[in-house]
């Protein structure tokens, strides 16, 4: 089992950048496949980019493709979103998760990860 504690949300002007980790507090997450989503208020939760374990492969949604990197760092047991040229309609919880299986067809699908994180406020103004 993984708990996960994401930090790096705040609020940020249109056009500005925030980084995003996603750390283990318990157990590891080396093992795991890695992914981020975020969550606005009335809004479904949204996939955002997804990690293999090796950190070689990795899959982003549309809106947020050139913009968002997902990285990840096994000596720090972290997971990282760089997140630039934010805009305000990226205003969201952001959470992370983790899963065993590396699939290229459902990894957007949230109920398919196992633990996540509590989650972290982003806010982008205009």
């Amino acid at each position: 089992q993984v708990q996960l504690v994401e930090s790096g949300g705040g609020l940020v002007q249109a056009g500005g950048s925030l980084r995003l980790s996603c750390a283990a507090s318990a157990g590891s997450v080396t093992t795991y496949v890695a992914g981020w989503f975020r969550q606005a208020p009335g809004k479904e939760r949204e996939f955002l980019a997804t990690i293999s374990w090796s950190g070689r492969s990795a899959y982003y949604a549309d809106a947020v493709k050139g913009r968002f990197t997902i990285t990840r760092d096994s000596a720090k047991n972290t997971v990282f979103l760089q997140m630039n040229s934010l805009k305000p309609e990226d205003t969201a919880t952001y959470y992370c998760a983790v899963r065993t299986l590396w699939t290229t067809s459902d990894y957007s699908e949230p109920s398919l990860y196992d633990y996540w994180g509590q989650g972290t406020q982003v806010t982008v103004s205009s």
